[in-house]
């Protein structure tokens, strides 16, 4: 593991255009880099700094910390990390496009994510709709909250907790089959956080132009177990099945069925032999 601290100034230095004007935050503990971000949305008469978290946001925010005490995944799951095998971090993004429109950003976000990774050589692919696998196995996954400002805006949360190495314990702890990347781990952190945040920003300001569609062939074309049987699992009870056939333009997952293509737009997915 690359042994150099993770600081706002270094990731600054790095970062392309698309990102020079992100506020840059790191930290070394916090409970959920999610909560703080969201506790900091404008609110109606909010105008004085927010305790223990930062001040109100004004503008894109990157924070970063080196361990989360609580981090969170998607439907209220925790997010269990190890303090540097592991980058967790979050993204606060106005958006102008009404809270309808914002159905497909994780998917955005997974395209980002996933093209900066393959771009330095980690081969990976997207598991609807916020995990990013390697070999198989969950190596990143995706956390996206929104909030309305009274002006209006539409303030995106957008964390991500993505796995460099994985110590034997926490594997232990997760108690499923987890992927990391030891390659990613060998490189400075700062670098790879600002190339991850670069390619991230590119991607947010073009969603907030253009929506899901614009994505929708790049999303496709990183889709894992496609033309595979899947299941879709909602508490552990199986709600549909079929081959998984990509996605459609707002974001919703293609299942080809027995009786027809279906489209689903929120759940788990999980891959399950055919009977």
């Amino acid at each position: 593991m690359n042994a150099m601290p993770l600081t706002a100034a270094a990731i600054r230095a790095l970062v392309a255009d698309s990102a020079s004007h992100v506020a840059i935050e790191v930290v070394d503990e916090t409970g959920s880099t999610n909560a703080d971000l969201l506790a900091r949305v404008p609110t109606a008469g909010q105008r004085a700094p927010v305790a223990l978290c930062g001040p109100v946001l004004r503008a894109p925010v990157l924070r970063v910390a080196e361990r989360q005490t609580a981090g969170r995944g998607r439907a209220g799951r925790s997010w269990l990390s190890a303090p540097g095998a592991s980058l967790t971090f979050s993204v606060a993004w106005p958006f102008r496009a009404p809270l309808h429109r914002m159905v497909g950003l994780p998917l955005a976000v997974g395209v980002a994510l996933a093209e900066t990774v393959n771009g330095l050589g980690v081969p990976v692919q997207l598991k609807w709709p916020n995990d990013m696998l390697k070999d198989g196995a969950k190596l990143a996954g995706i956390l996206v909250e929104t909030q309305a400002a009274p002006d209006g805006t539409i303030w995106a949360v957008i964390g991500c907790g993505m796995n460099l190495l994985m110590p034997d314990e926490m594997e232990a702890a997760i108690g499923r089959e987890v992927s990391s990347a030891p390659w990613l781990a060998q490189m400075d952190r700062n670098a790879l956080l600002a190339q991850l945040l670069s390619r991230l920003c590119a991607v947010l300001a073009e969603f907030d132009d253009t929506g899901f569609a614009a994505f929708t062939e790049r999303w496709n074309a990183l889709q894992a177990w496609r033309g595979q049987p899947v299941r879709l699992l909602d508490q552990g009870a199986v709600q549909q099945e079929g081959l998984a056939a990509g996605v459609d333009q707002q974001g919703r997952l293609l299942l080809d069925t027995p009786s027809g293509r279906v489209a689903v737009l929120s759940g788990d997915v999980s891959l399950r032999l055919a009977p």
